[in-house]
Formats: structure tokens, C-alpha cells, sequence
């Protein structure tokens, strides 16, 4: 009897594409959020970046996304220090990681969303990574995401994968999503998976209900650590960026992701389905 993947008792995966392992030129990634989680996975991406390249990869290219301004209340919890109060938050952060790096990343002062997309070639990369804090911001990301891959299919410079960061006060979650179908080979010992659902179509009620009513901005550090902990931000980013490292390194992914519960010290896993 042929199998079907309700009795299939391979292991699911996915396999990443090509591209990525061995690529011509460096990967471009769209950092989209330059905030508490943004600021940590960037320098997480400059430290992959160094490493990938003394592997003999060509490395990463990023730009990093985010239209807000370093306040009094970024200090501490975001990776900001007093001289750059009042500065673009993308330009503080990419000119501190091209000057210790050696890098040539660019910064861009404006939302990523539905406005911003038109045609501008800036919009797409082979990764986009979401730092957002908002569901709204979310969906414009899956939609720009989703029209960029129809409007470029069958080109080889065509967006492929999104990594979603979103957290509360003491949890968190890393999710990375397929944009359209990745073809995967054959395989006997695999169930290989050609899609990786987007965050917004697999967990959009969740995503729904979980956001608070609460958006205003904090105006201190002292009230912006009562709605997130220190550390969230740092361990979601060192986890999704250990995510990220194997998809480059591996080649196979097992996991697409996970859910951190720093209060209680757990990380749980979300397999390739």
C-alpha cells in the first residue's frame, strides 16, 4: 500500500534551499525593528556574518528597518547608549556594527509596511526577519512578503524565508515561516516539507488576543521593564539566531522554531510538521 502522510512514520523536515549554502554572492536579509529584540539579533547576524565568511561563504548583507527615534526609555533594555539619544534608532545601531565589524550594512529610516513596499528593490531579501511588536505590523510584513513572492516567482532573487521574534513580559516565540513553496528533494528516510506555515495564517487569533490593549509608549526604563524583562529580548535573539545558524550550517531543519518561558526557565521546540 502507497504510504500518505497520515501513516507515514518518517521524520518530518525541511530541507533549505540551495541557495543559502553555497551562494554566490552574500545572503540579503531585511531586519525589520531596530528595538529591544532587533538590536540583539542584529548583532547576532554581524557575528554569524564573520563566521560564515571564514567558513568560505560569502556572508550576509542586512539592512535594518525601523522609523523611531532613541529615547531616555530605550536606555539599558535596548542596546543604546545617552550620546545617541534623539538618533535615528536604525543608523545608531547599523553604524556601530559596520564600524566594529568592517561591515557595509545600511540602515533605512521607515516603516516597513504597505507604503514603504511599492517597487522598491530594498523590499525584498532572500530573509526577512520580524522584531515587530504589533499584529498589525505582522500582517503587513506577510503581505508585502506574499505579493513580493508572486510578483518575483521563478527568479532567483526571490524572498524565501521569514523568521518571526515576538515576546511579553517573560515569554516568547521564534518562528520561522516559508514564503510559497520551497521544492525539496526525494527522500527514503525523510518527509521532506515544501512549506513552513506564515506566523500570521497558523497563530493570526492567537497573535489576536494575546496583544494588548496597552500600545502607548513607556517613558521611563523603570515602567518599560514592568512590561518586558530584561533578558527576554537577549534570549529570544541568541536561541532564534542558534535557528538561523543551522539552517546555514545544516542545511536540514528538524525544528522551525520555538516557545521560551524565561519565568519558568523552558524552551519548547516546534517541529517541522
Amino acid at each position: 500500500m502507497k504510504k500518505t502522510k497520515a501513516n507515514d512514520n518518517r521524520t518530518a523536515v525541511h530541507i533549505v534551499n540551495k541557495e543559502l549554502l553555497q551562494p554566490y554572492n552574500p545572503v540579503t536579509i531585511n531586519l525589520i525593528g531596530a528595538g529591544g529584540t532587533g538590536g540583539q539579533v542584529l548583532t547576532a547576524l554581524a557575528r554569524m556574518n564573520q563566521a560564515l565568511v571564514a567558513l568560505n561563504h560569502p556572508g550576509l548583507f542586512v539592512r535594518l528597518f525601523d522609523d523611531d527615534t532613541v529615547s531616555r526609555a530605550n536606555l539599558a533594555r535596548q542596546l543604546f547608549t545617552t550620546a545617541e539619544l534623539g538618533l535615528p534608532k536604525s543608523v545608531a545601531l547599523i553604524n556601530r556594527i559596520n564600524r566594529f565589524f568592517g561591515t557595509n550594512w545600511k540602515a533605512i529610516t521607515e516603516k516597513y509596511d504597505k507604503t514603504y513596499s511599492g517597487n522598491k528593490e530594498s523590499a525584498w531579501a532572500t530573509i526577512t526577519i520580524g522584531c515587530v511588536d504589533t499584529v498589525q505590523a505582522r500582517e503587513d510584513i506577510a503581505h508585502i512578503l506574499k505579493t513580493l513572492n508572486k510578483r518575483m516567482s521563478n527568479s532567483r532573487s526571490q524572498p524565501l524565508y521569514y523568521m518571526d521574534f515576538g515576546n511579553s513580559r517573560e515569554t516568547g516565540q521564534v518562528i520561522l515561516s516559508t514564503i510559497g513553496k520551497i521544492k525539496q528533494p526525494d527522500s527514503k528516510q525523510y518527509l521532506t516539507a515544501e512549506t513552513l506555515p506564515m506566523v500570521t495564517d497558523e497563530f493570526g487569533e492567537l497573535l489576536k488576543a494575546s496583544e494588548t490593549t496597552d500600545n502607548t509608549p513607556s517613558c521611563s526604563l523603570a515602567e518599560a521593564l514592568t512590561k518586558q524583562d530584561l533578558f527576554i529580548n537577549s534570549a529570544l535573539a541568541n536561541v532564534g539566531a542558534s535557528l538561523l545558524w543551522q539552517l546555514f550550517r545544516e542545511g536540514i531543519l528538524f525544528n522551525r522554531g520555538f516557545f521560551l518561558n524565561l519565568k519558568d526557565f523552558r524552551t519548547q521546540p516546534l517541529k517541522v510538521a
